[in-house]
Order: structure tokens, then C-alpha cells, then sequence
């Protein structure tokens, strides 16, 4: 007898998070405030090996403020996947900047350097890899790259919370990074973002532009956001933060026991020096993908995901001309399963004899 439905993602809430919250209520300090100043020094310390963070209302904000703070603006380029969420590119536009989409490597699903290289132009000033699904950029050939032709790095890290690169947390690599700590990611604080730099006048400018352009009360030193953290949100996160190694642990054993067993699909793989922290765990489907997705859900009971089914660049708000054929065959082809703490074994017996069978049938 089946046990229900499994959720493509389940975020995982309980009453650690609910007395943390309560407590910050009983405080009366809601807004930002103490909680946030901790959260974002053990961000830090448990995610990015000590590097700075400022604390924002969302990864979107974190992107969006990241670029005005790294002086990105009108006349810049800012290259960028086309194989990702929308947010990435608008990130860009929304700086007042031209994202510029480059294709991906299909088997993980990350900027292709080649591809890149080749979209450079004389008003490119960034690179913005995107670590997708939780699996690192090549951050060596694209970090080569960018020295090479003297472009700076942005990383799009919303996915990758503990990932990291040939023994490298991401979020370290370029002048900033962005976490996001939206309910479906790997941690959560209920809504929010993480920005990390290593620059101390980018950190500055962070905190202002977050907080109407002041850092201290009625002294607006620029044109500033209102993209706070609440002490609410940042009380969850201090309480998600503590469990995030150990649910990453859990992703990453999901992850090897559905690598051995899935047969007639095209697993996730694994780049050398690489640490994948499975935010999705994404199959390849040759063929009938939509109809794999559509029996798994009607006769088995089991959600999924397909991200992202029309590129950025394809979308109305972009409309762009550009020819990317990987991501094009990406997007056709991706199916993410569940890959989150909360399955256990007979949730993941049940996926892949629902996978293997529908591939077998060829859905």
C-alpha cells in the first residue's frame, strides 16, 4: 500500500524553527537587528570558510544589489547561462546592464567555457556562472578566463549551499557570490539571500544599498532598497544552518543509491575535485520526457521537476536570437526526482521502480 505522494521538494520545518521564531517575538525586535548580525557571521563561518556576508530579503535582491555594488550598470555586459532561473538574468537588466547568454556543458549543466569565450565582447565586464542544482561551475577554466581578459566573476550560488570546487567553497571565488534561502533550497529562513565578497567597499556599499543607503539612522549616503532581512527570517536560518551539513549528507547518499540503481535514463555526473550538493538530483530522458513526468506523478504517486523548460533566452521578456544547442537539448530532455532528507527507503525504492519501469516502456 502506497504511503502517498512524494513531493518533488518538502522543505523541512519543525519545532526548532517555531521556538526560534517565537522567541524573536517575545523579543519585539522583529526587524533586522541582532539575529541577522548572527546569522550572517555563522553563514559565514559554517558556509564560506570565514569569507564576509551581508544578509538581504531574497536571492534576487542579492543578485540585483551584488552588481549595482560591484559598479555593474548602463553599457556593461554581464554573461550569464540561459539554462537557469529567470532571476539570474534579470538580475542583470535590472541593474540597467545586457545579459549575454552562453551555453552550457550537458552533462553538469554549467557554463561552457568555450562558449563563453566566445561571447565576450568589448563591453563584457563579468562572467556570472551559475552552480546549477547544486553541482560547481568549472571555476578554474572559466576563473582563467576571466583574468585572462580581465573580467571580474559573479557566482550565482542560490543552489549550492556547501558545494565547492577542487577543495574551494563556492561563494569564494568572484568579487561576489549569492545564496538564496528560499523554502525549496537545500537550507531555508522562510524567504531571504546570502551575499558574500571578499571586497570590503562592495560589503559597504551591500549594506547600504539594502538599507536605503545608510548605515547609520537618517544619514542616506546613497540612493538605497528597502531589501532587509527580518530577525523572523534570520531566526530560522540560524536554526536551518545547524542541520544543513548533516541534510547534505542525506542528499548525497539519496543521490549514490539512485546512481546504482536507475537504469534507461542519464544520471547526474560529477566533475573531478568537484563537491555536489544535489539541490536537485536531474536525469537526462531522451525521449517522451513530458510523459515520463506525467505517469510518474498518475501512477506512482511521485512528483517532479523540470527545470528550466524555455530557456532565458527564449523567454518573452529576453527574445533573443542567440543559437545555444546544448541548452536547447537540456531543456527538452531534464527531469529532477526527489532528492530531499526527508525520503527514506522505501521512497527511494519506489522512484527508481517507477523510473526504470516508465524508461523501459519508454513512458
Amino acid at each position: 500500500m502506497s504511503k502517498g505522494f512524494i513531493p518533488a521538494a518538502r522543505p523541512l520545518v519543525g519545532d526548532d524553527e517555531r521556538a526560534a521564531v517565537d522567541a524573536v517575538l517575545r523579543s519585539g525586535m522583529l526587524a533586522q537587528g541582532s539575529e541577522v548580525a548572527e546569522f550572517e557571521k555563522e553563514f559565514s563561518a559554517e558556509a564560506l570558510d570565514g569569507r564576509p556576508v551581508v544578509a538581504v530579503n531574497s536571492g534576487t535582491s542579492g543578485l540585483h544589489l551584488g552588481l549595482l555594488a560591484a559598479g555593474v550598470g548602463p553599457g556593461d555586459e554581464v554573461i550569464v547561462p540561459s539554462f537557469t532561473f529567470a532571476a539570474t538574468a534579470n538580475s542583470v537588466a535590472l541593474a540597467g546592464a545586457t545579459p549575454v547568454f552562453a551555453d552550457i556543458e550537458i552533462d553538469r549543466f554549467c557554463l561552457d567555457v568555450e562558449s563563453v569565450r566566445a561571447a565576450i565582447t568589448d563591453r563584457t565586464v563579468a562572467i556570472m556562472p551559475v552552480h546549477l542544482f547544486g553541482h560547481p561551475a568549472d571555476m578554474t577554466a572559466l576563473g582563467a578566463l576571466a583574468e585572462e581578459r580581465g573580467l571580474k566573476i559573479f557566482e550565482d550560488a542560490a543552489q549550492a549551499h556547501r558545494a565547492s570546487w577542487q577543495g574551494r567553497r563556492v561563494g569564494t571565488f568572484g568579487t561576489f557570490a549569492m545564496f538564496s534561502l528560499y523554502p525549496t533550497k537545500n537550507m531555508t529562513s522562510g524567504e531571504g539571500g546570502m551575499v558574500s565578497t571578499g571586497d570590503a567597499e562592495v560589503a559597504r556599499r551591500l549594506r547600504l544599498l539594502r538599507n536605503q543607503g545608510m548605515e547609520r539612522p537618517y544619514e542616506n549616503e546613497i540612493v538605497g532598497f528597502n531589501a532587509r532581512m527580518t530577525n523572523i527570517h534570520a531566526a530560522i536560518g540560524r536554526v536551518q544552518l545547524r542541520k544543513l551539513e548533516g541534510w547534505t549528507r542525506r542528499r548525497q547518499e539519496n543521490a549514490a543509491w539512485f546512481d546504482a540503481n536507475l537504469r534507461g535514463v542519464v544520471v547526474p555526473t560529477v566533475a573531478d575535485g568537484a563537491e555536489h550538493v544535489y539541490h536537485q538530483y536531474t536525469i537526462r530522458v531522451a525521449e517522451d520526457r513530458d510523459g515520463l513526468v506525467r505517469a510518474l506523478k498518475e501512477e506512482y504517486e511521485i512528483g517532479s521537476g523540470v527545470y528550466y523548460p524555455i530557456p532565458n533566452h527564449r523567454l518573452p521578456s529576453f527574445n533573443r536570437p542567440t543559437v545555444l544547442p546544448v541548452t536547447e537539448q537540456a531543456a527538452a530532455q531534464v527531469v529532477s526526482l526527489p532528492v530531499h532528507p526527508s525520503l527514506d527507503q522505501e521512497d527511494r525504492e519506489r522512484i527508481v521502480t517507477a523510473v526504470n519501469a516508465l524508461a523501459k516502456a519508454g513512458a
